[in-house]
Formats: structure tokens, C-alpha cells, sequence
């Protein structure tokens, strides 16, 4: 069904209309009523051509679907007359962050297509769900316009701006070939234990010094050796913050994220807010920065959230799944009492960077030696000074 809306020419039009009839009738006079009656006529005409509308399909894609805070994003959109006749030129009208954006289509011939690029507008940081947009016509003299809905709602994730920066350090060279557990994938080349052969299992894996002296088939077990991991973990309570300082913190996280990945670690992306007391719930580890700059996306700051106290739980969680990993807390204006906690749990993690978002004026307080600490105002001057501490 179309959304029929009479246009403010035909407000005006509708206005003028009553008042050249009722002047006219009182009045007695004749002229008046015909130029009421002419626009009777010409509301007439134009809900006939408006209820005639055209037969149009629109597919509409978002490009691309993952932008950068300020970067461009357009859509395209293919619209199809399926009618046995021309179709008028008509206008869609698309929706984000709830800005109209008005898009012209051109006429088109019967049983054709064309395709429309079209910039969005700006929009911050966030998941902006985009309506299904609505494609409307006119009638000629502007008077009524009839729109319906096209197609369905589309997702624009707005990713917080990044700087380049070096991935928080391993504590030492990187292995080649690397750590090993009983949780990490068969059938690679590190050596990780001795077990007892299994049909299947290839001969050429037979230790024949320990058969021989267990009286046992007894294979070598392979693995693929774990990958060193990066932890980012960002404070999500609204007291060590700020004005506008929370989403330099988010962009300081997001830019972890992306060193990690260009590195080739698997990064994980943890929030205060999002942990709960006793969830013992494994890390989500990821090949790309794509799903944590998502969760970046749409993170916000909470005066209920208890902050980094929860560092207590995420230690829980490593060190019960046995994650060997690289931490970056980032934070706003830090206590004592943090520091204290964080220079406890520091022997957890292969390493451990702290970074705080803070004004110049705020206090300092002094964090241990044992975290590599950076304390800046905003992500660009964070950038600066933790690629001089820690070179790429």
C-alpha cells in the first residue's frame, strides 16, 4: 500500500480553493466559484495520475558496508519498470541516522532498468540500521504525492577512526615454532607429546625407541602450535572519563585491534561492560579486526559499569583456557588502588600495556615499571608516543 501525502503546494492549493468558493458563494460572485471549481478540477487530475502509479521494483546495496568514521559510503540502487508503459521520473527517499537523503530517478521505459549511485550522509560512530527506503511520485502540478516502500532495511557499520601503531610487544623474539597445548589442532609439525597408537594414525609418526621400551606402539603427537594472542581490554565506565574522552578511548582500542591483525595475531576484544560475575565463558579469538571494530561500533560508556575491577574475571577466564596472551588495557583517568591491581595480575599475560585517556592537567599517578604505560589526551597523540616506546 502507497502513503498518500498532499504536498505543501497542495495545502496551499486547498487553502485558496475554499476560500475562492466560500468568498465566491457568500459574495455572489460567479468568477470566484470558477477559480474555486479550477482547483477542484486540479485536485481531481492529480489523484487520478497519483493513483495510476507506476510498476517499479528498486534493489538497493549498501558500498561499502564497513566505513571509517568520516569516510564515504554510497548506496546503489537498481530500479526496474515492470510496467507495460513509461514510467514519470520519480523520487526515493533514504533514511540514515535520520537524515532524508532525496534521490532523482529518471523515467524509464517499459521492461528496463536503471541504476542509481548515490552518496549517504555522514554518520558517527555506531550500527545505523537504514530502512527500507520509499519510492514516490507526483502528480504535475505538485499538489499530492503517493510513496511506498521498497526492498528492506540494510546495516552501515561506522567503525571508530584508527591510528597505525605497533601491536603490544610478546615480552621477547617470536617463536617460530611456537607454543603448543592439548588444545591446539593435529596434524602439524610441532612436536607436543608422546601418546599410544590409534588406527589411522601414520606410521611414519612411530617413535620406535619408546615402543621398543614400553613394549607399546607408541606415536608422536603433531600440532599446529598456538599463536601468541593480543587482548584488548577497554574500560567501559563512565567515571575515569572525560568530555569526548571515551571515544578516543575507543579509537585507541580499535587501533590495537587492527595492529594486531595486520600482525598476523589472533586479537580479542574485551569490555568492562561486558563481563558478568562468574561467567567463565572462553575468549572469542579472531583472524581479522573486522567483528571487534563491529563491537567497537556500537560500545558505549555506563555509570553502572563497574570497570576495572572486572580485570579480576578476564584473568579468570585466560588462565582458565590456558590463552597465552598479550594485554592492552585501555582506560581514562586511573587509582592507585587499579595500579595495584594491575601490577598483580600482570604476571598472567606475556605483557601488559596500559594506556591512559586523560587530560594534560589531570593527576598522575605513577603506573609500575612491569606495564609498558602511555598516557595521552587523545589517539592521535597516543599513536606518537607508544610508537617511540614500541617500534613497529
Amino acid at each position: 500500500m502507497g502513503e498518500r501525502v498532499v504536498t505543501k503546494n497542495g495545502v496551499a492549493t486547498a487553502v485558496c480553493t475554499i476560500t475562492l468558493l466560500a468568498g465566491g458563494i457568500l459574495a455572489d460572485y460567479p468568477e470566484l466559484v470558477m477559480f474555486g471549481l479550477a482547483g477542484v478540477a486540479a485536485f481531481l487530475v492529480a489523484a487520478i495520475w497519483v493513483v495510476a502509479r507506476p510498476r517499479l521494483t528498486a534493489v538497493r546495496d549498501i558500498r561499502p558496508r564497513r566505513v571509517v568514521e568520516g569516510d564515504p559510503a554510497r548506496g546503489v540502487l537498481t530500479v526496474t519498470n515492470a510496467g507495460s508503459r513509461r514510467s514519470p521520473p520519480l523520487v526515493a527517499i533514504e533514511t540514515i541516522a535520520g537524515v532524508e537523503v532525496r534521490v532523482p530517478l529518471p523515467s524509464l521505459a517499459a521492461r528496463s532498468s536503471d541504476q542509481v549511485e548515490y552518496p549517504l550522509p555522514p554518520a558517527g560512530r555506531g550500527r545505523h540500521v537504514i530502512p527500507a527506503l520509499t519510492i514516490g511520485h507526483a502528480d504535475p502540478f505538485r499538489l499530492l504525492h503517493i510513496g511506498r516502500s521498497c526492498g528492506g532495511e540494510s546495516v552501515l557499520y561506522v567503525h571508530p577512526r584508527v591510528h597505525r601503531v605497533a601491536p603490544v610487544p610478546l615480552g621477547g623474539p617470536r617463536d617460530v615454532e611456537g607454543r603448543t597445548s592439548s588444545r591446539s589442532v593435529q596434524g602439524g609439525a610441532a612436536f607436543h607429546s608422546l601418546r599410544e597408537y590409534e588406527p589411522g594414525d601414520d606410521w611414519r609418526l612411530i617413535d620406535w625407541k619408546s615402543t621398543a621400551r614400553t613394549g607399546t606402539l607408541v606415536v608422536r603427537h603433531n600440532v599446529v602450535p598456538d599463536e601468541p594472542r593480543q587482548l584488548i581490554f577497554l574500560d567501559t565506565s563512565a567515571g575515569p572519563y572525560g568530555r569526548g574522552s571515551f571515544d578516543e578511548a575507543v579509537r585507541i582500542a580499535a587501533s590495537f585491534c587492527v595492529a594486531a591483525s595486520r600482525s598476523g595475531f589472533p586479537v580479542a576484544l574485551r569490555t568492562t561492560g561486558d563481563l558478568v560475575d562468574g561467567d567463565d565463558q572462553a575468549i572469542q579469538w579472531h583472524d581479522t579486526a573486522t567483528a571487534p571494530l563491529d563491537q567497537l561500533s556500537v560500545v558505549r560508556c555506563s555509570a553502572a559499569d563497574r570497570g576495572l575491577s572486572a580485570l579480576v574475571d578476564i584473568v579468570r577466564v585466560v588462565v582458565a583456557h590456558g590463552d597465552q596472551a598479550a594485554i592492552a588495557i585501555v582506560t581514562g583517568q586511573v587509582t592507585a588502588g587499579h595500579l595495584e591491581l594491575m601490577a598483580a595480575l600482570r604476571p598472567r599475560f606475556l605483557t601488559a600495556g596500559l594506556v591512559q585517556v586523560s587530560d594534560e592537567s589531570a593527576k598522575v599517578v605513577v603506573p609500575p615499571r612491569e606495564l609498558i604505560a602511555v598516557r595521552a589526551s587523545s589517539c592521535a597523540r597516543f599513536a606518537m608516543a607508544w610508537n617511540k616506546l614500541v617500534p613497529q
